[in-house]
């Protein structure tokens, strides 16, 4: 049956300005809509963001950027602006641009929608300044669950990242569940394949990386808990040492108490900044992965490890037992030694766990999230 073409619209903001998580999201989705479909897709922005992240977003007949008609010199008053317009005055827009559906790719949508005859759709990547507000700070929280509880007034349906997102917004929300969707985010192959061993070497000399270690990626911060690994080092053998990769907040500085305390700071490396070329090859000189984090919506670092022959060890409490499957190991995220029992077990069985691991994981390679995003318009769509 043919199928009607719909004027699709997004909130891009975080696909000009971010440059990995919810951007790459947003980002991927866009490139794969554009070549699968002949629907008009049109990209609202506050501003036009970064040059380098909006040109990741390839050129198609049908795809465009748009933007508030007055766009403002002064900084500040961009910015006002630019938010006013994101959560109220793009309606306006939508409408006058003939707008079927409205995709707000990061968990908002704009007022006013429902009212406008606009279909809703929104992908909420998690729920954790709700289901953990000590991490962040009030009067972010309270702003946060006030824009929560407006994208749940004006969406006609929900895109759940994970199974774990999906509780969360049946459990701090009163959402019918099912108009609730689970669609995994999209895992590249690029960890898949092996690097080439001069690359390996090149890596390993250019950070001074060293000869034994097991390996953790993302922001350190406290949410994140990769003190735990820290506690944990003293309970493993003592060429084993820990790299963390990710950029540092605050909480880098308790890590290194935690390490002076612990006597193992010799043991404990930094790295920042580094390049997404690099990456593959930090992960494959790795012998073993750790992720404690307390709560995430997902766990794509983890789907990264498994991809690179690294077997995982996680913290129980969210997701990560749904993002790394039943063959890694999941302690609790304040058991130091039992982290470090599991990272043993992990290495000493690396082979048998990461090729059932890696046949887990092919669920969320290049999942084909953009065909079941076209199913989602082509249902819900009003017009």
């Amino acid at each position: 049956m043919e199928t009607k073409r719909l004027n699709i619209g997004f909130d891009a903001k975080r696909i000009v300005s971010n440059a990995t998580g919810l951007g790459s999201y947003g980002r991927t989705l866009i490139n794969d809509l554009a070549k699968l479909s002949d629907h008009q897709l049109r990209l609202y922005a506050p501003t036009p963001g970064r040059d380098d992240l909006r040109l990741q977003v390839e050129e198609h007949p049908n795809l465009s950027f748009v933007y508030p008609r007055l766009l403002f010199n002064n900084r500040l008053w961009q910015k006002l602006r630019g938010s006013w317009w994101r959560s109220h005055g793009v309606v306006s827009d939508l409408k006058r641009d003939g707008i079927h559906i409205y995709h707000g790719l990061s968990g908002e949508l704009p007022t006013g929608l429902r009212k406008a005859g606009i279909c809703g759709i929104v992908t909420i990547h998690d729920l954790i300044f709700l289901r953990h507000p000590e991490f962040y700070n009030p009067v972010d929280v309270f702003l946060y669950r006030r824009k929560f509880q407006q994208t749940l007034k004006e969406a006609e349906r929900i895109i759940a990242i994970s199974e774990c997102t999906k509780r969360d917004i049946l459990a701090f929300g009163e959402f019918p569940e099912d108009r609730i969707d689970i669609i995994y985010q999209r895992c590249r192959t690029r960890f898949c394949m092996r690097e080439p061993e001069q690359k390996l070497q090149e890596v390993n000399a250019q950070y001074d990386l060293p000869a034994r270690y097991i390996l953790n990626v993302g922001t350190i911060e406290v949410r994140k808990n990769v003190g735990l690994v820290v506690k944990a080092l003293r309970h493993l053998p003592d060429d084993l040492h820990l790299v963390v990769l990710g950029r540092p907040t605050q909480y880098k500085e308790t890590v290194l108490r935690e390490a002076a305390d612990s006597g193992v700071t010799h043991r404990l490396h930094f790295l920042h900044g580094i390049p997404n070329e690099d990456l593959p090859s930090i992960y494959q000189l790795a012998e073993c992965f750790v992720y404690p984090s307390r709560y995430e919506g997902f766990g794509i670092p983890i789907i990264e490890a498994i991809q690179s022959g690294l077997p995982v060890v996680a913290a129980t409490g969210s997701c990560l037992e749904e993002a790394g499957g039943p063959d890694s190991l999941y302690v609790s995220p304040d058991d130091a030694e039992g982290m470090a029992e599991a990272v043993v077990c992990a290495i000493k069985e690396r082979e048998e766990r990461v090729a059932r691991s890696r046949e887990y994981v092919r669920r969320f390679e290049n999942s084909n999230v953009a065909r079941q995003m076209l199913e989602e318009y082509q249902r819900y769509s009003t017009y």
